[in-house]
């Protein structure tokens, strides 16, 4: 096939591979499901002699092209140390198939900052964007919420939220149809006044970016309809990403052992809608939002379903053209900024 629309994936990274990944990519391209990939949209990266015998279990040797890459960043390896180390390991051979033409789009569930930094310094940034963002778009009030930086940049400027929120704004209106979508800054208040040094330079900006903005979003905000995209810096969009994992996870068991208690437990069918709206393996990944090529970031604990989906997410933004929907966006609020 043509390369234009092949996913590199990872097979090497996060704590369950490559048995669960391989089988997240069998998943993803089994001829029966409805929404099946083609198998030769995935290009598998990893050491090939380790990956063929579990594709022999599974009678599918031959469905994948493989990569060769017998080197590994570890979930705990200083990302760039590990990139100078390893250059050809798994996750900047798959940064550097998008850069080559060979894929389009690079999924990992792997070294988060190896990620970043190997999407940064191979595929560079957007015209317009001076650091990328990771983007997570949740289902927690009913309908897609993007929140976003979620931990590529903690120390950001306020016009970089305001690039964010350009990209966030473009992923909603391109892959998820909403129209105009509103746009809110994350603050622990929602007076004009209340925040950083940061917030306040980001809030002004945006008050002046052509953006549907809503003004500042206390955290509480999150869980009810009040903005499709939330921007804030990656340190504390990391922090809440994991307070909602955490407290999602704490709370449904709570819940469960608690019904088992009185004797009233829930039905099956509410706690697994509950369930899927905290689960981390349903969004199946994060996009790396302001680079030259589709980047999806999973979960280091992503079994074969969340890389099932983030394969379907990788995928789903490249033929929605996320990334030319972000450059004609950010270009064209370029245009409609004041001259100072």
């Amino acid at each position: 096939m043509t390369t234009a629309g092949r996913i590199a994936l990872d097979v090497m990274g996060g704590d369950n591979a490559p048995r669960q990944i391989l089988e997240g990519a069998l998943r993803a391209t089994d001829p029966t499901r409805d929404d099946g990939l083609p198998a030769d949209r995935i290009l598998l990266v990893g050491p090939k002699a380790e990956l063929s015998p579990i594709l022999a279990e599974h009678n599918a040797l031959d469905r994948f092209a493989i990569l060769d890459s017998v080197e590994v960043i570890g979930m705990h390896e200083e990302p760039g140390t590990a990139l100078r180390a390893k250059p050809k390991a798994t996750i900047p051979m798959c940064i550097e198939a998008v850069r080559s033409g060979d894929a389009a789009a690079a999924v990992s569930m792997g070294n988060t900052g190896a990620m970043v930094g190997a999407a940064t310094i191979i595929l560079r940034t957007l015209p317009g964007v001076r650091r990328p963002g990771i983007a997570v778009t949740s289902n927690l009030t009913g309908k897609p919420t993007t929140l976003l930086d979620m931990g590529a940049n903690a120390a950001p400027r306020g016009s970089d939220l305001v690039e964010y929120a350009i990209m966030g704004a473009a992923l909603q209106e391109g892959v998820l149809g909403v129209k105009d979508p509103r746009v809110g800054l994350l603050n622990i208040g929602e007076e004009d006044k209340k925040g950083t040094r940061l917030t306040k330079e980001a809030r002004d900006l945006l008050l002046e970016s052509g953006l549907n903005f809503v003004g500042n979003i206390e955290p509480d905000g999150i869980f009810t309809d009040c903005a499709e995209v939330i921007v804030t810096d990656g340190f504390t969009g990391n922090v809440v990403l994991k307070l909602i994992e955490g407290f999602g996870s704490f709370l449904l068991d709570k819940i469960v052992r608690e019904g088992k208690r009185v004797g009233q437990p829930l039905p099956d069918e509410v706690l697994s809608q509950a369930m899927r709206s905290v689960d981390y393996s349903e969004y199946g990944g994060a996009l790396l939002l302001g680079v030259n090529g589709v980047v999806v970031i999973g979960h280091g604990r992503s079994d074969s379903n969340a890389v099932h989906n983030a394969l379907k997410v990788a995928a789903k933004d490249l033929d929605s053209d996320v990334n030319g929907r972000a450059v004609e966006s950010l270009a064209e609020r370029a245009k409609q900024r004041p001259t100072p």
